[in-house]
C-alpha cells in the first residue's frame, strides 16, 4: 500500500541533501500483522532480519516476498545487526542478554551480566567491521521492577576482552548506530529526548561525549545514518537530520515507527519496522555500512 502525500509532514518546501531530494519520495507498506515490529537488520544474503518482540519471533524478508519466521522462541527480540562474518547478534529483552547466531545456526551468548548482576534488557545494538560490539540496556516495563543494576548503560564488547561500560546513565538509552567509518557512535536516550554523539577509537573507547540534537518529538527509538552522514531517527515519526543537527524532513506512518534500516543490494532502500507493519521507502542516497 503505498501512502498519499498526507502521509508526509513537516516539510514546507523540498529539501535536498547530498543528491537527496526528500520531498520527493514515496514509502509502501510491504508487510502487516505483526504484534510489535522492530529491530530490521540487513543481510549482505540478501534479506532482511527483523524481531517480532511481542510474538517473541524474527522475521525473515526478502525482497519482493512477504515475511516468514526466521527464528522461534527468541526470548522477546528487540534489536538486531550482523557482522562481518554474516553472524546475527540480537538483544533478547525476556532473557535480558545478547546472544549471536552464527551461520550453522548455533547460538552464543555474548552478554547476560555485568559484575555478577543481570543485564536489565538489552535493546537496540550496533557492530563494527573490526568485531567491536556496542548495546544499550535500558529497562522499561516489567524490567524497570526486577532490574539488579543501578544504571542504564550502553555497554562495549571488544573482538577479545570483558565486557566493559561506554556509558552509565540514569535515563534510558535506546537506539544505538555506528558512522560507516566507525569513529563515531549515536545514541538515542528516550527519557531526555535527545541523541548523543561519542567519538570512538580503534579499540572501541569512547570519548567526547555530546548532545547531537535535542528536542525531539517523542522517545527517540532506532538510528540509522546513510553515506552522507544523515542521521535518521524514529521516534514519534521519522526525521532526518543533516551531519550538523539541522532537520531536513519528516514524516509519519499512521504509527510510531521502532527502527529503521538501509537495505537491498544497492543500500539504497531505507525499511522501516512500524509497530504492526513493515515499510519501505526508495531512497537516491546510500545507507553507511559499518560491518
Amino acid at each position: 500500500m503505498k501512502l498519499t502525500r498526507r502521509g508526509f509532514v513537516g516539510l514546507a518546501a523540498p529539501v535536498l541533501a547530498g543528491g537527496q531530494d526528500f520531498a520527493k519520495i514515496s514509502i509502501e507498506r510491504v508487510d502487516a500483522g505483526f504484534e510489535y515490529a522492530e529491530g530490521p537488520a540487513w543481510s549482505r544474503e540478501g534479506f532482511l532480519v527483523f524481531s517480532d518482540t511481542a510474538k517473541g519471533e524474527l522475521r525473515k524478508l526478502t525482497p519482493g516476498s512477504r515475511s516468514e519466521r526466521y527464528r522461534a522462541e527468541a526470548n522477546g527480540p528487540a534489536g538486531n545487526a550482523f557482522d562481518a562474518q554474516g553472524r546475527l547478534y540480537t538483544c533478547e529483552t525476556h532473557a535480558r542478554r545478547v546472544v549471536r547466531l552464527d551461520r550453522k545456526g548455533q547460538i552464543e551468548t555474548v552478554a547476560a551480566a555485568w559484575e555478577g548482576k543481570r543485564l536489565n534488557a538489552p535493546n537496540e545494538i550496533a557492530v563494527r567491521k573490526d568485531g567491536h560490539v556496542f548495546f544499550t540496556d535500558p529497562a522499561f516495563g516489567k524490567q524497570a521492577d526486577t532490574r539488579e543494576l543501578d544504571f542504564h548503560g550502553v555497554f562495549h564488547v571488544p573482538p577479545r576482552g570483558p565486557l566493559t561500560t561506554l556509558a552509565r546513565w540514569q535515563t534510558r538509552p535506546h537506539g544505538i548506530a555506528l558512522s560507516g567509518d566507525g569513529r563515531q557512535l549515536f545514541v538515542a536516550n528516550a527519557d531526555e529526548r535527545n541523541i548523543r554523539v561519542f567519538t570512538l577509537d580503534k579499540d572501541g573507547k569512547a570519548s567526547a561525549e555530546r548532545v547531537f540534537v535535542s528536542g525531539i518529538d517523542g522517545p527517540p527509538a532506532g538510528i540509522r545514518l546513510d553515506e552522507r552522514g544523515n542521521v535518521y531517527v524514529a521516534a514519534s515519526g521519522l526525521t532526518v537530520y543533516s551531519p550538523e543537527g539541522i532537520k531536513l524532513a519528516s514524516w509519519e506512518l499512521g504509527e510510531p515507527p521502532s527502527n529503521c534500516e538501509f537495505g537491498d543490494a544497492d543500500r539504497m532502500t531505507l525499511y522501516i519496522t512500524a509497530r504492526t507493519s513493515l515499510y519501505r521507502i526508495r531512497m537516491t542516497v546510500k545507507g553507511a555500512v559499518s560491518y
